[in-house]
Parts: C-alpha cells; sequence; structure tokens
C-alpha cells in the first residue's frame, strides 16, 4: 500500500534547528473495492469524505446541509358566512334557553301569588268566623240547645 501522506522536507528556516521540517498534506483515502452503483435520488444521500491526518488518523463523515423543516400547510380559511351561521346558531339557542328560563321563572311565580292568596283567604275566613260564631261578652243570644230540646221544641228559657 501507498503512504496516505506525502512528506514535504523543507530546510528549517533561519534561527531554529538544522533539523528539516515535515509538512503533511491531508490527502482523501480511496476505497480499495469500490461500492456498486446504486440509483437514486440526487442529493438524498450525501457523499462521505475521509480524510487521513498528518498523525495517520482516518477521519470519516458526511458534509451535511442544514435541513429545512418541511413548510407547515396552511389552513383553509373560514368564510364568513359560516361563522356568522355559527355564531347566530349560539345565540339562537341561548336565547331559546333563556326564554325557557323566563317561562318557568313566570309559572313559578304566578303559582306562589296563587298560594298566597289561598292563604290570605284561609287566614282571612278564620278571622271573620271567629268574629262571626265567637264569643262576646255582654250582648247577643245564647241559647241552650238541650233545654229546648227538652221543652219540646218550645224555645223558651
Amino acid at each position: 500500500m501507498h503512504e496516505p501522506t506525502t512528506p514535504h522536507h523543507r530546510p528549517a528556516p533561519a534561527g531554529h534547528d538544522a533539523a528539516a521540517v515535515e509538512l503533511h498534506h491531508p490527502m482523501p483515502v480511496m476505497p480499495a473495492h469500490p461500492a456498486p452503483l446504486v440509483p437514486m435520488q440526487p442529493g438524498a444521500i450525501p457523499t462521505v469524505a475521509s480524510v487521513v491526518m498528518p498523525d495517520g488518523r482516518v477521519i470519516t463523515g458526511y458534509a451535511i446541509e442544514p435541513t429545512h423543516p418541511a413548510p407547515v400547510a396552511a389552513k383553509p380559511a373560514v368564510s364568513r358566512t359560516a361563522v356568522n351561521i355559527a355564531l347566530g346558531g349560539i345565540g339562537f339557542g341561548a336565547v331559546c334557553g333563556g326564554l325557557v328560563l323566563l317561562t318557568t321563572f313566570i309559572a313559578a311565580l304566578a303559582a306562589l301569588i296563587h298560594q298566597l292568596i289561598i292563604l290570605a283567604a284561609v287566614i282571612f275566613g278564620g278571622w271573620i268566623a271567629v268574629q262571626v260564631l265567637g264569643h262576646r261578652s255582654g250582648s247577643g243570644t245564647t241559647v241552650n240547645i238541650r233545654k229546648a230540646v227538652i221543652k219540646r221544641n218550645h224555645f223558651h228559657t
């Protein structure tokens, strides 16, 4: 095999040691068996680069270009008519729900008023009954029914 680097010998610059300076220039490594050619999309797989360093190490890597993210698909525009119809449907539902609640409230209020009227009639009727049938001192006629029945329907006392 051949030596991967080509050394160049130069004389030492003036004022330095008399030893020669050896420079190494990296050279690409040629593969012993080239890979068979496979048809592919151009630019799909980056090429491999191998470099031999001055100390004999072989560095292999890919030259990668920065990838750009795929563009995001734009959302389709929503028509103003569709938005207006949706908002109108929401508003209509809210109004219907409000009317149902309002009619329920009115029915409950009417039932409450009805019950209050009945309660007032019962209380006022009871007060009137106590006034009419109640015991009054001083005036009025007291009838003893037992004596009246015993006297054979002569209602004398």
